[in-house]
């Protein structure tokens, strides 16, 4: 009886005071199964041009040249200090003042009202956009286009995971991740799932943050209405310590345990 008991804790024992290898968590390696990239090596990028899709918000900002005799190349408005009122509490500065992709691809502007944007780039957007305001404005006139801002939400082992908004126009994944607080010591670095949005649907991507190749994929920049989910490592399921320090504690424990058990049994 105590021999099953002693052999059932020491069982227990080695699968708990094993910690995370440095491996799991170190990004960015060089790993055997793929191509070597030497430190100071030039890696391109491979750049999806973005097209709109649906619940994307872009930000129209039209400006004539009566405008720019007045105000010069930055005009300043009221709504544009309450936006950066509003970007600087946290909040969604293009929500309110952006125009949103229904699911027909349209957005609705004043005056010239729907225009079709579904699966077209900035620029293209931008050039249907100018025309139509063309045929109702007849002065010189300028109009820009943006994204508004990178939607995105990581999920699982993240340090703050939620939802966010950065106001640029590229984003690499790893930049999200530091915008989540970094990964915890158990997020599965190796097996991260991005969830990206197609016209079609949603599709699941896994991709290897430990593999240096991953600047050279087409996830190294995510898209807007991305969602990064980070799954746990088997080490947490097991109860096992997350450092070498932890393991200790976790093994004097079990062997405390064990020797109170015995000496329950033998009394």
């Amino acid at each position: 009886m105590i021999k099953s008991i002693s052999l059932l804790l020491l069982s227990f024992l080695i699968f708990s005071v094993s910690c995370v290898p440095n491996k799991k968590i170190i990004l960015l390696q060089n790993l055997d199964a793929n191509n070597r990239i030497a430190d100071g090596e030039l890696i391109p990028y491979e750049i999806m041009e973005y097209r709109l899709q649906y619940n994307d918000i872009i930000d129209v900002q039209l400006t004539t040249s009566a405008d720019m005799k007045e105000n010069g190349f930055s005009p300043q408005s009221n709504q544009m200090n309450n936006n950066r009122m509003m970007g600087q509490a946290g909040g969604d500065i293009y929500y309110m003042t952006g125009y949103t992709v229904d699911k027909n691809g349209n957005i609705r502007l004043p005056l010239i009202d729907e225009v079709n944007v579904m699966q077209l780039t900035i620029e293209e957007a931008r050039l249907k956009i100018e025309v139509k305001i063309k045929e109702y404005v007849k002065n010189e006139l300028y109009v820009k286009v943006k994204l508004g801002g990178i939607r995105f939400a990581t999920l699982g082992e993240f340090r703050r995971p939620g939802k966010y908004v950065v106001l640029q126009e590229r984003m690499t994944i790893f930049e999200a991740i530091a915008q989540s607080g970094d990964l915890t010591t158990l997020a599965q670095r190796d097996d991260i799932l991005l969830i990206r949005q197609y016209p079609e649907g949603s599709k699941i991507h896994r991709i290897n943050l430990n593999d240096r190749n991953i600047i050279k994929s087409p996830y190294y920049f995510i898209q807007p209405n991305d969602m990064i989910y980070a799954e746990p490592m088997k080490t947490r399921e097991l109860g096992a310590g997350e450092n070498a320090s932890q393991s200790l504690s976790l093994f004097i424990s079990s062997i405390s345990a064990l020797v109170l058990i015995i000496n329950l049994v033998t009394r």
